[in-house]
Formats: C-alpha cells, sequence, structure tokens
C-alpha cells in the first residue's frame, strides 16, 4: 500500500501517456466512472480537480458569481479527464470485453483452441479475438461543497459516485466536516483514496526530510481517525495541487484561459452543461503546472494518478435495455435558440434521442429529447453511470433545478415507506420514535416524520437465516423474494426481482458485488451495510418508544451470508416507517439518509443520524392498521388458596388442579371478559381461569397438568394489545399443556374447628341445659345434646329445596340445599366442597356459600342441572 510519506521525494515520474483528441473519440467506445471530491471547507478540493481536469462544465471550478464573491465552493461541480487506454484492472474484466474479426489487428488478442469439444470453428477455421471495447476511460469529478451549511449537497453529490477522493489540509488534519465526509463515503462507495493536500507548507524542498516526518504523523493520525471504519487500510498520498496556497489558484483561475465558461456564460451553444475542454489528455494533470494555460506548480499529482489507476475497479453496471431510464438532474438552464438543458447522471437505464422523456415532481410533464451531449461531445445515447446533459424544448427551466427525469410511467411519488436502517455509531442524539429528521433520497431532502421498531425480530431473523446458510439450507439474507403484487410498478418488480435472483451466482451476490463494485448508482444501500429484508404485514412486533442502541443479546453485528456489520460498533438493525412530508421519488432498495441538519452548524458533533434501505412502498391509508404492533401487558395476583391435592400418575407428584387466586382484579370487575384466559405461575405452570370465586374479585383456576404452587405464591396474568387494533382485545401466545391425569388424596384426618369468641357463653349455657337435661332424666345424654349444639353439625345428606336464578335451556346453574349444615356452623369455610347427586353417576357439585341463617346452603353445577324433578332429590357432601 503506498504511503503518503513517500510522495516527500517522488520517484521519477512514468512516461506521459499518449495525447488524446476527444473529438476523435467514438463517445459510445468510453466508460465514464465518477468519483466524488469531499473534505473541509478550504482543504484544496477544487483546486485539486482544476488541476486533474482536461474537460470543463457549465457548473465546474466554482464559476458561480456567488461562489467566487464568497471563495467556497456552493455547488456540485463537474468536471473530468481521460485516460486512454483503458487502466488494465477495468481492461480485462470480462464484461468489458467484446469478440472481434481475425482480420482487425487487436493486442493480446486470444485465440481458441480449434480441436476443444464443443469450440464452433467456421469453415476457414478463422482466428476469434477478444479486446476491451472500450478505449478510454472518463473519470468525471464531483466537486462537492465543504461548508457544513451545505451538507445536503454534499449528500446528494456523494450518492452518484462510485469512489472518493478525501482531501485533507496537512497542516489542519481532520475538521468537523472531514468526518461528517468519511460517514458519507462509508454509506456511498466502497472505495476511499485519502490526499493530504498542501503538504508544500510542511516544509521546503531543501529539508524534504522533514517534510516526510511531518507527513507520516499527519497519516498516523488520520490512520487512527479511520481504524474504526471500513476505510481503515486505505491508501493516502500526499500532494500539493498548488504549490503556494489557495490564494495562487484564485488569482491564476481569474486571470488564465480555459474551455469552460464561468458563471453561465461563455459558449454555451450545444446545450450541454458537461462543458468545455481544457485541453487534449491527461498529461496536462502533471507535476509542475496544470490548467489551461496556466503556470501553478504542484507536487506529486503524478502519484495520485497512478495511486488512482491501481485503486479503480470496474463498476457493474445494470442491463440498460431491460431497465427503466433514471436521470438525476443536477442544474438547468436555458438556451436560447434550443430549448432547456438538463445536465445530471443517468442512474439506471438509457435514453436516445427522439425519445420521451418525464417529470413525475411536475405532475406527470413529458417532453421529447431533441439532443445530448457528454461534455461537448453529440451522442445518440446515454446509459448508466454516464455524466450527460439532455436537451428539451417547450420547457420552463425556473420549474426545476434538481430533480429526477425518467422514463414515461416508471417513476411514482410516494408519502411514505418502510426501510430497513442502522443509526450512525458517531450520532450523539437519540432516534425516538415520532421525531422529525431530514431525510435525503438521491438529489432529494425533505423533512420525514420516522418510527422505528422491530429490533430484536430483525435480529431473531438472521440469526436464522445466518443458520441456515452454515447448514446449507439458505442463500443468505438475499434469498428469497417477495411476492409482486398487481399494483407494483415495473421498477418495483425489477428491483424485488434482481434482489431474489442476487444470491444465485456463484459465491452470492453480495460477494460478487464486493469485487464488482456498485451495482446501481444513486445510493447503493448494499454499499452501507444494510442487508436484503423483505416486510412481512403478517408478523407481531413489540412496541418499542425509540431506537435501541443494545441489545440484551448482544449479537446485533453478526457478519457473514446475512449482510450485518462485522464491526463490534455497528449498531442494530431497525425497521423504520418514513411519514414523507412531501412526496418523493422512492425506487426500492435506494439508500436513504436519515439526518438533523438544523443542529448548530458550530457545534462539533455528528449531524447524519442514520443510512436505511427501502424495502416497501407505505400507503399512509390504506397500510396504516396493517402493522402490527403490540404492547406487553402484565398483572399479577397471589394463590389464596389451594384446591383438593390429587397424586399425578405419570410422576408420582402431588399437585393441585384448582388453585384459587386474588389480588387480581377489583371488586367490580366483570369477570366475563377474564373467562378462559391464560395464568402463569412463577414456575411456569400454565392454567386457565374458570371462573369468579365469590363477589371479592376472587377467581378460581384450573390446570390441566396440575401445579404446585403454595398459598402466597405469584400468579400471572400475561398478554398484549395491538397498537392499532380498535377494539383494544388481549392476545395471548400462551398454549395450554396438555391434561395429566391424577387421583384425589383423601385427607388424613378431621380438621380441628378453631374457637370463636362466643365459646365460653356457649359452654355455661350448654353446662345450665346439662344440668336442667340431668334433671330430667339422664346427665350422658343431656351432656352429648349440649357438645352436638355447642360445635354444630354436618350431615353428609341433604335435599334440593328450591332453584335459583333463571333456566338457561331448562337447566340451572345453582340450587339451594339444607339438612348438610347446622345453622351453626360456618358454611363459607366449606365453599368449593364437592356434592355428588344420589343415584346420577357423574353428576356432580360444589358448595357456593350459605343461603340465609338456617343453615342452607348454595350448591353449583358446571353445565347447569335439569330444573324438571330437581326439587326433592337427595345430594351426598363428599369428604372434605
Amino acid at each position: 500500500m503506498p504511503s503518503a510519506s513517500a510522495s516527500g521525494s517522488a520517484p521519477a515520474p512514468p512516461a506521459a501517456p499518449a495525447k488524446i483528441d476527444p473529438s476523435k473519440l467514438d463517445p459510445t467506445r468510453i466508460l465514464n466512472l465518477n468519483v466524488g471530491v469531499l473534505g473541509h471547507v478550504d482543504s484544496g478540493k477544487t483546486s485539486l480537480v482544476k488541476t486533474l481536469s482536461t474537460l470543463l462544465s457549465t457548473a465546474s471550478l466554482d464559476k458561480s458569481s456567488q461562489s467566487r464573491q464568497r471563495g467556497i465552493t456552493l455547488d456540485l461541480g463537474f468536471s473530468a479527464f481521460l485516460m486512454a487506454p483503458v487502466p488494465e484492472r477495468i481492461a480485462s474484466d470480462e464484461r468489458y470485453m467484446e469478440v472481434v474479426d481475425a482480420d482487425e489487428d487487436v493486442e493480446d488478442g486470444k485465440q481458441y483452441d480449434e480441436g476443444k469439444e464443443g469450440e464452433e470453428v467456421d469453415a476457414e477455421r478463422a482466428k476469434v479475438k477478444r479486446r476491451c471495447k472500450y478505449d478510454a476511460l472518463q473519470i468525471t469529478l464531483v466537486d462537492c461543497p465543504g461548508h457544513a451549511s451545505l451538507i445536503r449537497t454534499i449528500i446528494g453529490g456523494a450518492q452518484i459516485i462510485d469512489m472518493v477522493l478525501l482531501v485533507i489540509d496537512a497542516n489542519k488534519g481532520i475538521q468537523t466536516q472531514t468526518a461528517e465526509c468519511i460517514v458519507i463515503a462509508e454509506m456511498t462507495c466502497r472505495d476511499m483514496i485519502v490526499v493530504l493536500n498542501k503538504i508544500d507548507l510542511l516544509g521546503n524542498d531543501d529539508d524534504a526530510g522533514i517534510r516526510d516526518d511531518k507527513l507520516r504523523e499527519v497519516e498516523g493520525r488520520v490512520r487512527s481517525v479511520l481504524r474504526k471504519t471500513k476505510f481503515r487500510d486505505c491508501d493516502m498520498v500526499g500532494v500539493s495541487a498548488c504549490v503556494g496556497g489557495e490564494k495562487v489558484a484564485a488569482v491564476t483561475l481569474d486571470g488564465g484561459g480555459g474551455g469552460g465558461s464561468g458563471g453561465g456564460g461563455g459558449d454555451k451553444k450545444g446545450g450541454d452543461a458537461a462543458g468545455g475542454e481544457k485541453s487534449s489528455s491527461s498529461s496536462a494533470a502533471k507535476d509542475s503546472t496544470s490548467g489551461p494555460g496556466s503556470t501553478i506548480p504542484t507536487h506529486n499529482i503524478d502519484g495520485l494518478l497512478q495511486l488512482l489507476t491501481s485503486t479503480l475497479r470496474p463498476p457493474t453496471r445494470d442491463d440498460c435495455m431491460t431497465t427503466p431510464f433514471r436521470f438525476s438532474v443536477d442544474h438547468c438552464f436555458p438556451i436560447r435558440g434550443q430549448g432547456t438543458v438538463l445536465t445530471g447522471t443517468v442512474l439506471s437505464g438509457a435514453l436516445k434521442v427522439g425519445e420521451e422523456v418525464e417529470f413525475p415532481t411536475l405532475g406527470a410533464l413529458q417532453r421529447k429529447v431533441k439532443s445530448m451531449q457528454m461534455f461537448r461531445r453529440k451522442v445518440g445515447m446515454i446509459r448508466q453511470g454516464d455524466r450527460a446533459g439532455i436537451c428539451i424544448a417547450n420547457f420552463d427551466p425556473n420549474l426545476m433545478e434538481r430533480g429526477i427525469a425518467s422514463s414515461p410511467g416508471t417513476v411514482k411519488l410516494i408519502d411514505g415507506a418502510i426501510a430497513v436502517v442502522r443509526k450512525v455509531r458517531y450520532f450523539r442524539g437519540q432516534l425516538t420514535s415520532g421525531s422529525k429528521f431530514h431525510v435525503s433520497v438521491g438529489h432529494s431532502t425533505v423533512m420525514a416524520t420516522v418510527t422505528f421498531w422491530g429490533a430484536h425480530e430483525i435480529c431473531d431473523k438472521l440469526k436464522r437465516m445466518q443458520n441456515q446458510h452454515q447448514n446449507g439450507g439458505g442463500n443468505g439474507a438475499a434469498s428469497g423474494s417477495a411476492a409482486i403484487t398487481a399494483n407494483e410498478d415495473a421498477e418495483d418488480s425489477a428491483a424485488k426481482s434482481k434482489r431474489g435472483g442476487s444470491s444465485s451466482k456463484k459465491g452470492g451476490g453480495a460477494a460478487d458485488k464486493s469485487i464488482h463494485g456498485s451495482s446501481s448508482l444513486g445510493g447503493d444501500a448494499d454499499v452501507a451495510g444494510l442487508p436484503h429484508l423483505e416486510f412481512d404485514y403478517d408478523e407481531d412486533f413489540v412496541h418499542q418508544d425509540g431506537y435501541l442502541e443494545t441489545l440484551e443479546e448482544d449479537d446485533a453485528g453478526n457478519s457473514g451470508p446475512t449482510g450485518l456489520s462485522s464491526d463490534n460498533d455497528a449498531m442494530p438493525l431497525h425497521w423504520a416507517l418514513l411519514h414523507f412530508h412531501t412526496p418523493v421519488y422512492c425506487p426500492l432498495d435506494s439508500l436513504v439518509i436519515g439526518s438533523r441538519l438544523d443542529t448548530d452548524i458550530n457545534v462539533n458533533t455528528c449531524r447524519l443520524a442514520f443510512s436505511g434501505r427501502l424495502v416497501e412502498r407505505y400507503h399512509p391509508k390504506k397500510d396504516a392498521d396493517r402493522i402490527r404492533v403490540y404492547t406487553k401487558k402484565e398483572r399479577s395476583g397471589v394463590v389464596c388458596r389451594l384446591g383438593d391435592p390429587h397424586r399425578r400418575e405419570d410422576d408420582g407428584r402431588v399437585i393441585r388442579y384448582e388453585v384459587y387466586g386474588s389480588d387480581l382484579f377489583k371488586k367490580e370487575t366483570d369477570m366475563t371478559q377474564f373467562v378462559g384466559m391464560k395464568i402463569e405461575t412463577d414456575k411456569g405452570d400454565i392454567g386457565s381461569i374458570h371462573s369468579s370465586f365469590g363477589t371479592s374479585g376472587k377467581f378460581k383456576v384450573f390446570f390441566p397438568g396440575g401445579t404446585d404452587v403454595r398459598e402466597g405464591d405469584k400468579l400471572h396474568l400475561r398478554f398484549k394489545r395491538y397498537a392499532n387494533d380498535p377494539k383494544k382485545a388481549m392476545h395471548q401466545d400462551a398454549v395450554l399443556p396438555k391434561e395429566r391425569v391424577g387421583a384425589r388424596l383423601e385427607p388424613t384426618g378431621k380438621k380441628k374447628k378453631k374457637k370463636g369468641k362466643g365459646s365460653d357463653s356457649n359452654a355455661k349455657q350448654g353446662g345450665a341445659n346439662s344440668q336442667a337435661g340431668a334433671t330430667a332424666g339422664g346427665g350422658a345424654d343431656a351432656a352429648a345434646t349440649a357438645s352436638k349444639i355447642s360445635t354444630g353439625s354436618i350431615s353428609t345428606s341433604g335435599e334440593i329445596v328450591s332453584l335459583k336464578g333463571e333456566a338457561v335451556d331448562g337447566k340451572h346453574e345453582v340450587v339451594i340445599v339444607a339438612g348438610f349444615f347446622s345453622p351453626e356452623v360456618n358454611i363459607r369455610d366449606h365453599v368449593g366442597r364437592k356434592v355428588k347427586l344420589t343415584g346420577d353417576d357423574g353428576i356432580t357439585g360444589e358448595v357456593a356459600g350459605p343461603f340465609g341463617k338456617a343453615g342452607k346452603c348454595k350448591v353449583s353445577f358446571e353445565g347447569g342441572l335439569a330444573a324438571e324433578g330437581a326439587v326433592g332429590k337427595k345430594l351426598e357432601l363428599l369428604p372434605p
């Protein structure tokens, strides 16, 4: 890896490339590659662009009067230079090779073996040769502003580039906007070269050793900042784009010549904002001088060009014949007598002269293309990645400054979208649901209200996908494709088809893209490390108040086939609902960047909040109730009484099938809505609420598998409510276990009755009665009678004397029974005791409470008791 400090004593420059006459090149045989120039304000970006460029557009080198007046770049600038022949790394790529006739003189032609099986050879055994189908590589430099107030312009420019040149003032090092540019570069491109500019100010040529030492120190500081980014191993090079400082460049720029016109003037005939020529070859960008007719000295520009040549990777472009045309417009101006020129970058597809283009932001306005140029070269067709100017007639340039032009009917403006997002780890603020953010898609930046959810569910899904991939049962994060509904346009269909089939190639789609670069301009979410996920409206998601920066299990940064970042500092992925305040153009799979641009620019903080991949269109009216977000609810009570003990047959444990609880409901609570709901114990036993118990809010729970809880243990009622459910119904995921049979245990002895406050008086009264009884004729019998009266009596037989309540389907659930208890007995102590109907096997009930003061009691029968002939039937009171 080249070191920046090695530039202090630059090696002998390579032989100058052959001069290129752009006018003699076939525009269809020129491959365009976009390189963004980013950095802090006054780091020398525009001077570097001026030094490198040989082709200038009408929007380059700060030509606007306002930029010159303020002395800073205020808008995106576009210029270019050519490389011929095409660098070997790109020229040797299979996708850029073509087959030519044997008679053509082709260097490094490939001859196929005639005897190879399956090879077709014509009758004359002609030799087939292959060559690169491009004669030159055009590097379009996108000069982005560096001032903090122009961050949305920087974001827009960064989303149409293939790689980045990060320009850093070697005397100042990393500054605030430098850090933001690094964050933007991480989201938008795979390759970056750090250009340490103004190294001439580190020392003069007489003390080159001291300059190299200082340069190595600067490189070390920059490297430490990049250590936590994906550019930790990026190349660095030290240069001086303008020896002597920016003032020298400004003076030369004002006084020097140059092909490009400044401030909107100059020769604009031909209608291309993609500009005028500065020189005929890239050899103008070399040490000693730069620019058209300028004599500004530079340092190590050849070293930068060599590094750039070795770093450029072959760009992947879509099949322009099968994808819709989309054109990102960045400048618009009129040309008298010809029409209006729109300049920009082709994001996808292709366009020919004479075809119609549509402007979706202007009410689907359509216009025919009169002519097209690429840096003043007339062309008949432009394709993805090209920087071009489109001339149309009858179009008011004031209607559009930036926007989208496309094939008719292929672009829709939407009010909302669902995206998978990740927080920028350098953003210090909280991401709260319902907050407003500036959301950038391409050149468009609009306000949006953002809601976050689904962190745990996405983490679980990615873990399952990773396990499937490791077990050979899946294709990683790109496996599967969503069903394409009838109302989705062709653009969405193409995006989903591409997403579903990307993993079918050898090595997987993600790996292939990492080798060959971005497959689409306009923001590539793959580059930002965002996986391909499909949103399922039938999936349940737990409610979140905002973005969760940590999960209970710290596994949100897993890497591999799921597409998650391997960086341990990576934030967990979330679903986000973006509700745009202004309709915006959002193709599926686009990269979106959320930021807080209203933050004070004087505060040293990162304003970029999150990045995301658009996954699903969202219609606020149609889809408002479709997202299943729920809130967890829990109520807790205690066990106040235990049912009869049973010995479970399968394991011999003593358990209870019935348990009585309290402190869960209020006295006035309507228990009917809770009957049948699941109750859980601390040990995980699950039962269901059978009925209420008494009138004080108590309840009875039945456990099919039994439970060994004790009095005072906790009982939990857990459920969830969906945010969009107008009925606010309670939903439970718990499932009752299978029934486990057990035998009832008989009591080992009678329970001792507690003595009441009236025991002494009853004893005295009993003594008097016994004395009277003894006088009447028998002391022993009288004493027994006195004992029976004082304690009361319980009989095992009783009789139904009346029916209570209205009959339902000819049955009564509650009957009144006499004969079981004497008036002195506290019947409430026997509530729940089993009762059997004499002579009718299988019909049982239970004591429900007292009725009056004559020893009568209420007996309830689950399922009811037939009213006909019920009165007078005999009942048996079973042992407790």
